[in-house]
């Protein structure tokens, strides 16, 4: 799968042949996303957040690919918005995903913890993707650790 164009968008990272993350993509990269082999786009951003496309799903969806929102609030990441992005992530695992945020942040921080907890990297491995984006702030770092800590809510599901 090529990355392309695609490479162009906001904090573009490819995290593996399957999954790619980025900040808020404009409307015309919707298709070099879908040119570049992904299926499912995943937006962890709220629809206020700055350059933020009203109609994303739309487009999204007439590019024929699956478009899931999952908005996160910047100051109040929830073990709900994660559970709910683990459920994705998992019922998606055989598809290539591009998942994006405002500015690919919030992404990282829930790719870090999604690697950890489910495909069970080693904090080296994970954090060195998500330092490329950022080091999170207090929040972050705070629902990182709680995160971490808790028992896992997908591992008992069959």
């Amino acid at each position: 799968m090529s990355t392309g164009a695609i490479a162009d968008i906001f904090n573009f990272l490819k995290l593996s042949d399957h999954i790619a993350t980025a900040g808020q993509p404009t409307a015309d990269q919707f298709l070099d996303i879908q040119q570049a082999g992904y299926h499912t786009v995943v937006n962890l951003a709220v629809p206020e957040s700055k350059n933020a496309i009203p109609h994303e799903k739309s487009i999204v969806e007439s590019l024929g690919m699956q478009y899931v929102h999952i908005p996160v609030i910047w100051e109040q990441p929830t073990f709900e918005n994660l559970d709910r992005f683990f459920t994705v992530m998992n019922e998606n695992a055989n598809r290539n995903v591009f998942v994006h945020c405002a500015m690919n942040m919030r992404v990282s921080a829930f790719m870090y913890l999604y690697h950890r907890l489910h495909d069970h990297k080693s904090d080296a491995q994970a954090t060195q993707d998500l330092h490329q984006i950022w080091e999170p702030n207090e929040t972050w770092q705070v629902f990182i650790d709680q995160a971490i800590a808790r028992p896992d809510p997908l591992s008992d599901r069959s």
